[in-house]
C-alpha cells in the first residue's frame, strides 16, 4: 500500500508520500481551514500515487475523530469528511501521537514534542495511546504554560530548560516508561536532554504516518529499514 503522510503544523502542512525521497509543504497559520488544507494538498501532491492518507493533527483524536477544534489553526475541522475529500481511505491521529509512533523501538515509550505547545503520547507494545499533558495543572498554571513557545519567550532559555527539566522528572516519575523520547522543533534549544532521554527526528512524523497501516504487533524498529527517504534521516543525539 502506498500512503500520503501529512503533517498538520502550526507554521506549515508537510507531506511525503510512500517511495518519496523528499518531503513538500506549504504555509498553515491561524486561518487554515480543512478545505484549504485539502486544496494546499492536493495542489503538491499532483504526481504522486497513493492508495491512503494518514493525517498528523494538532488536537484531541479520538478513533479517527476528532474532538476539538485546533488552538494554532482556522475554524471546520471538526466533523470534517477527509475520506470524501481525498476520495481514498484516511487514517488520523494527534500528531504528537503520529510521531512518537514513527519514533518507536519498542516497550513503553513516552513521546512528548516541544514546541508550540506540549505534544504527548504513549505507546505500549506497539499500541497507540495519545494523552493531553499539557493542560493538566503545573505551578501556576499548566505543563504548556511552561514548556511550551510563550514560556521560551517570555522567560528565556535557562528557566524553560529547567522548567522542561522538572516537567520530564515528575512525568517519567509518574507513567514509569522504559524509554523517553523528546521531539518537536524546540528540543534543539536544550543544552542537555534530561537523564534518561533520547531527541526525536521531526520527520519521524513521516514514518509514524506509514506505521499507521500496520498492524501493532507489527511495529517494531525493522519497519524503519523498509523506508528510504533522506527526509527521514537526521542527526541522532542522547544528549549535547
Amino acid at each position: 500500500m502506498n500512503v500520503l503522510v501529512i503533517d498538520i503544523g502550526g507554521n506549515n502542512v508537510k507531506i511525503l508520500a510512500t517511495g518519496q525521497n523528499e518531503s513538500r509543504k506549504f504555509p498553515s497559520g491561524p486561518t487554515l481551514t480543512p478545505k484549504q488544507m485539502v486544496a494546499g494538498v492536493k495542489k503538491l501532491d499532483g504526481d504522486w500515487k497513493y492508495d491512503a492518507v494518514s493525517i498528523g493533527y494538532p488536537g484531541m483524536v479520538v478513533r479517527n475523530r476528532l474532538l476539538a477544534e485546533p488552538h494554532n489553526l482556522g475554524r471546520g475541522w471538526m466533523g470534517f469528511d477527509f475520506e470524501t475529500a481525498f476520495k481514498r481511505p484516511v487514517k488520523v491521529v494527534n500528531d504528537a501521537a503520529m510521531q512518537a509512533l514513527g519514533s518507536y523501538k519498542g516497550g513503553k515509550m513516552l513521546f512528548l514534542g516541544l514546541g508550540t505547545g506540549l505534544g504527548s503520547a504513549m505507546i505500549v507494545d506497539g499500541a497507540i495511546e495519545p494523552m493531553e499533558l499539557a493542560h493538566l495543572s503545573y505551578k501556576k498554571g499548566t505543563y504548556e504554560d511552561y514548556v511550551g513557545e510563550r514560556s521560551l519567550e517570555k522567560r528565556g532559555k535557562k528557566k524553560w530548560r529547567d522548567h522542561v527539566a522538572d516537567v520530564v522528572n515528575r512525568l517519567v516519575a509518574v507513567l514509569e516508561p522504559n524509554d523517553v523520547v523528546l521531539g518537536g522543533g524546540n528540543v534543539k534549544k536544550l543544552k542537555v536532554l534530561p537523564k534518561g532521554c533520547r531527541e526525536g527526528n521531526n520527520a519521524n512524523a513521516f514514518l509514524g504516518g506509514f506505521r499507521l497501516w500496520e498492524k501493532a504487533d507489527k511495529r517494531r524498529p525493522s519497519i524503519a529499514a523498509k523506508t528510504r527517504s533522506a527526509s527521514l534521516q537526521g542527526n541522532k543525539r542522547s544528549s549535547r
